[in-house]
């Protein structure tokens, strides 16, 4: 079951389950989560592995970055895919699992999010994928609400997140063996 505003709003509050929300998250968020804004965003490049037991990501180059107070975009061509970090960071707890959908305006301009589940136990920024696969050239200023966050109850036990992604790194910087 996934949880409402005024219980995601009380996990907000006393277990810091989303730090860094803008005012309009934490006094009216919209539907069944919150709306995450744009950080950082990474093109890559070069050669990426992932094998058995080893794994090594593309390289990444810096495109855009959000400075609180001071407007900057990027634009996306199409084509164009990046991978993108969002200001607020996350705490998921041990019996939730968090979702990542995009918001719908996305879409409406032919970029497509690429994002997974936040396993329970998992704690830091999030990083998506976002291409655009549509016909026209999309500027996104940075700090845009773009990805919808919603958190549901496990039922059962889960498993808490032992990975090397925890924290919210972007990339590897050398091939490493998978945990």
């Amino acid at each position: 079951m996934f949880l409402g505003v005024k219980e995601l709003l009380r996990l907000v509050s006393e277990n810091g389950l989303v730090k860094n929300l803008c005012e309009r998250e934490l006094t009216n968020p919209e539907g069944a989560g919150f709306d995450l804004r744009m950080g950082e965003v990474y093109s890559i490049s070069g050669r990426g592995y992932l094998g058995v037991e080893e794994r090594k990501t593309c390289d990444i180059e810096t495109v855009a970055v959000y400075d609180d107070g001071k407007t900057t975009s990027t634009l996306w061509k199409p084509g164009d895919f990046r991978l993108v970090k969002t200001i607020e960071e996350v705490s998921i707890p041990e019996d939730c699992v968090g979702i990542l959908k995009p918001r719908s305006t996305l879409q409406r301009m032919g970029l497509i999010l690429r994002a997974t589940q936040i396993a329970p136990g998992y704690t830091g920024g999030l990083v998506v994928a976002v291409v655009n696969s549509g016909p026209c050239e999309v500027e996104v200023e940075m700090g845009a609400r773009f990805l919808h966050l919603m958190v549901a109850r496990l039922e059962g036990e889960g498993s808490a997140y032992r990975g090397q992604w925890q924290g919210g790194r972007v990339t590897t910087t050398e091939m490493e063996k998978q945990v």
